[in-house]
């Protein structure tokens, strides 16, 4: 009864926050209403629909190239949302000022009931203790560590694929395979777990590797409910959430319930194996799936020699574990598609990355390693081109957690007088948008739409080394930067050529009799289907098997 007392107070609080925050709205002016931006078609919701829809590229491209690098767009009840590509700006938001501008808070929360206190979940000096710890296993030299993983990875998928297109060429969903291979390769090269067999026809019976596949589809199929799932930490204890849970009448929370549930016993249970294996010594890790090498076992490892302040609590560890595969399948097996549908939009790219792979490959005799294989010049540069042009997350949000100002490159304000910075008010949500940063005429020129891999094999325009663009990578914004970058970029990126170097030597890829009805959708990862009305992904290719 305490509890429920506590329950309704906690609403009562809640709505009259909310009716506050309301008020506050309409009756105050705001500092970025001095910004360009366009009216909202709505007071209730604003730009939410427009900025939300998995159909609106026109919306979101409209909004860079019509308003510039720094404009306003409207939330709930007429909020202003700052929308931000200004490489300037962006250096204060995500390095300079970092500690103003922190993840939503409506991230953090969900993420948290969903993982538990894994790295996409904490902030502050507790995520800092995570990334210190976690860091060292993501370097180069432990990535390197897992390319034999890799190739026998690549080399499973290419044989399924071969004994599809044993009788002529065939039409495959790349879109399925590279997922089923962005899995496997985080499982083992990640978690030493192997999820997929990768036979051609799709496992049912393997349980890890189905629940970590359904949770995104579970999650969506909420709707805008899921943009309220943070509010429950509000409703009493986690023992009372639970039982509010589960008398709730709705399917679809009882099914996210089971998956999260289901994502955290098993990843417990592998955590427990790897970890009997460690405590029985080298010759158990080696017969472990990854061989002892994957990035959990390493991380093991670190942790058990590490000093105590740095040291993570196993519930963190076993966290971290379904948190990883959430990050790394979907955004690998989309970059692994948008270069192949690209590369069979430019035929005489294929053939040209064709050619480099098969000179290494006859140069070793096989695989190419990895110090070879990193720099092969033209994969590279039609990976960067890839990744710039269409990144697989095309925007973040930021929400500030104090008033703060920030400065950026000079603009023309909605009263025509020009602008170098602005007032920020506490609590403003900050939208970030990656592809246009990455799309920015002003930094990267005229031919700034082309894809246009070439331009990489030279020196780049001066405009882009004097804009400081914060990315970790390549002065691209695609694994952001600061505190918060991609930590596994390194590691998605020797996935994707090993894949690509496998495929490329052994088929011919071309577009489907039906491209035209694909569709690439936006999403936290953007993702193709056929057709606009359905939500299940898939990419079909014309796949030819080169002559032996």
């Amino acid at each position: 009864m305490n509890e429920l007392n506590f329950t309704t107070t906690a609403l009562s609080l809640g709505i009259a926050w909310v009716l506050w925050k309301v008020l506050a709205i309409v009756l105050f002016t705001s500092p970025l209403d001095k910004l360009p931006g366009p009216k909202p078609k709505s007071w209730l919701t604003g730009h939410i629909k427009d900025i939300f829809n998995r159909h609106g590229w026109a919306f979101r491209d409209r909004l860079a190239t019509d308003y510039g690098p720094i404009s306003k767009v409207h939330g709930l009840f007429g909020a202003r949302i700052l929308h931000v590509y200004d490489p300037l700006a962006l250096n204060h938001i995500l390095v300079k000022d970092s500690l103003a501008y922190d993840e939503a808070s409506w991230y953090y929360e969900s993420n948290l009931l969903t993982f538990g206190p894994a790295l996409l979940a904490t902030h502050g000096d507790h995520h800092r203790k995570q990334r210190k710890m976690l860091a060292p296993v993501f370097s180069a030299n432990r990535v390197k560590e897992k390319i034999t993983i890799f190739y026998k990875i690549a080399h499973k998928m290419r044989d399924s694929i071969i004994g599809q297109t044993k009788d002529g060429p065939r039409e495959v969903d790349i879109y399925g395979w590279m997922s089923r291979a962005a899995l496997e390769l985080i499982g083992q090269g990640g978690l030493g777990y192997s999820f997929d067999p990768l036979t051609e026809k799709v496992p049912t019976g393997e349980p890890y590797g189905n629940v970590v596949k359904s949770y995104l589809p579970t999650l969506y199929s909420l709707g805008p409910l899921r943009l309220f799932s943070h509010h429950l930490k509000y409703l009493g204890s986690p023992s009372f959430r639970r039982k509010l849970l589960n008398i709730i009448p709705h399917k679809g929370l009882h099914k996210l319930r089971d998956v999260v549930d289901q994502m955290h016993d098993m990843s417990r249970q592998v955590f427990e194996d790897k970890k009997r294996a460690l405590t029985a010594g080298d010759a158990a890790m080696v017969e472990q799936v990854g061989e002892g090498k994957d990035i959990m076992s390493t991380l093991l490892r670190a942790n058990m020699v590490a000093s105590e302040a740095d040291r993570l609590p196993e519930n963190e560890l076993i966290c971290q574990m379904a948190g990883l595969v959430f990050a790394a399948v979907d955004t690998t097996a989309v970059a692994l598609t948008q270069i192949l549908q690209t590369i069979s939009e430019h035929p005489e790219a294929q053939d040209k990355m064709r050619a480099e792979i098969m000179e290494a490959i006859n140069a070793h005799g096989g695989e190419i390693p990895y110090d070879e294989l990193v720099d092969l010049p033209y994969m590279e540069a039609v990976y960067r081109e890839i990744v710039r042009l269409d990144p697989p997350v095309t925007m973040v949000f930021r929400e500030t957690t104090q008033d703060t100002v920030l400065p950026f490159t000079p603009i023309q304000g909605s009263d025509g007088k020009t602008l170098t910075e602005i007032e920020v008010p506490k609590g403003t949500l900050v939208l970030l948008s990656i592809r246009a940063a990455n799309r920015h005429p002003d930094v990267w020129g005229e031919d700034v739409l082309e894809w246009k891999p070439e331009r990489w094999l030279s020196p780049l325009p001066k405009s882009v080394s004097e804009a400081h663009i914060p990315g970790v990578y390549s002065n691209l914004m695609t694994f952001l930067g600061g505190r918060r970058s991609c930590i596994g970029f390194r590691f998605s990126q020797l996935e994707i050529k090993v894949i690509l170097a496998t495929l490329l030597s052994n088929f011919k890829f071309s577009l489907s009799e039906n491209k035209d009805d694909i569709v690439w959708n936006l999403a936290g990862v953007r993702y193709p289907t056929v057709g606009r009305d359905t939500i299940k992904p898939s990419f079909p290719m014309k796949v030819e098997r080169l002559s032996a």
